[in-house]
C-alpha cells in the first residue's frame, strides 16, 4: 500500500511540474511573440538565479524573467564550480542531436581501439577537410573513430552538393569520399542522400565553416586541429 501511494504522489508530481512548464512556455511564448511571430520555445528551466529562467529556442539559449517582460543574452558562469552553465546546456543539445543521426547515414572511419569518436562536419572542396582527412590513420591509431557528415558549403544544390551526394550514393563510400577529396571524379549516383539532412542539422548546430568537429561531450572545436592537440582536447 505504501509503494502503491508513494507511486500514485510521484505521478502527480510529475504531472504538475510538466503543466507548470507547459504554463511557462505559453507565457514566455506569448511575451516573445510581440518580438517575432517565428520564435518557438522548446523548453523552458530554473536556474541557479532566483528569478531567472533558461528559454531554449532551438539550439539557442536565452534567459528571461519570471514576469516574461525581460530577455537576458549571455553566459551563465558558476563561479565556485568554475563551469559555464550555458555552455554546459549546448553541448548537452548537441549530444542529444548528433546521437539522432543514424548510422548509416554518417560515413565512418572506424578505430580499431575504439576509444572515442568525433563527428566532423566536412566539405570535399575544402583544404583544410583535405589536411584532416589525412590525418584520419593517425587519429584511428589514436583510437578516435571519425564520423564524416556532409556540409557543402555553397549549399545542398550546388555543384560541391551534388559531388557529395555521388559520395554518399557510392558503394564504397569511403573510398569515394576520399576520391572525392584527393580531386578525383566520382561517379554520379542519385539515391537518397542525407545531404539536405545533415546540410541543415549542421545549420541549426551553429557551423558556418568547415572542417567542424564536435567532440562525445558535445563540445564544438571549430576549424582544422592537428592529432596531437586533438587528442588533448578530447582528454581535457
Amino acid at each position: 500500500m505504501i509503494n502503491f501511494r508513494l507511486f500514485i504522489l510521484i505521478c502527480v508530481v510529475i504531472s504538475t511540474n510538466l503543466y507548470a512548464n507547459d504554463e511557462l512556455i505559453k507565457e514566455f511564448s506569448e511575451s516573445l511573440s510581440r518580438l517575432s511571430s517565428e520564435i518557438e520555445i522548446t523548453g523552458v528551466e530554473e536556474t541557479p538565479i532566483k528569478g531567472i529562467y533558461q528559454v531554449l529556442i532551438g539550439p539557442d539559449i536565452i534567459y528571461m524573467t519570471r514576469d516574461a517582460n525581460f530577455v537576458l543574452k549571455g553566459e551563465i558562469l558558476d563561479i565556485g564550480n568554475r563551469r559555464n552553465l550555458t555552455e554546459d546546456v549546448r553541448a548537452e543539445n548537441r549530444i542529444n542531436l548528433l546521437s539522432s543521426i543514424k548510422k548509416d547515414e554518417y560515413i565512418e572511419f572506424s578505430s580499431n581501439l575504439n576509444k572515442h569518436y568525433i563527428y566532423v562536419f566536412t566539405d570535399v572542396d575544402c583544404g583544410y577537410c583535405r589536411k584532416l582527412h589525412l590525418d584520419v590513420p593517425e587519429l584511428n591509431a589514436m583510437g578516435i573513430s571519425v564520423r564524416y557528415l556532409a556540409y557543402p558549403r555553397t549549399g545542398v544544390d550546388s555543384a560541391i552538393g551534388e559531388e557529395m551526394r555521388n559520395v554518399w550514393c557510392a558503394d564504397d563510400r569511403q573510398l569515394a569520399l576520399t576520391a572525392a577529396k584527393n580531386r578525383e571524379r566520382v561517379n554520379s549516383r542519385i539515391c537518397d542522400a542525407p545531404i539536405a539532412r545533415q546540410y541543415a542539422l549542421g545549420k541549426k548546430l551553429g557551423v558556418s565553416g568547415t572542417p567542424a568537429i564536435f567532440l562525445e561531450n558535445g563540445r564544438k572545436l571549430p576549424g582544422y586541429i592537428p592529432p596531437d592537440e586533438l587528442i588533448k582536447q578530447i582528454s581535457n
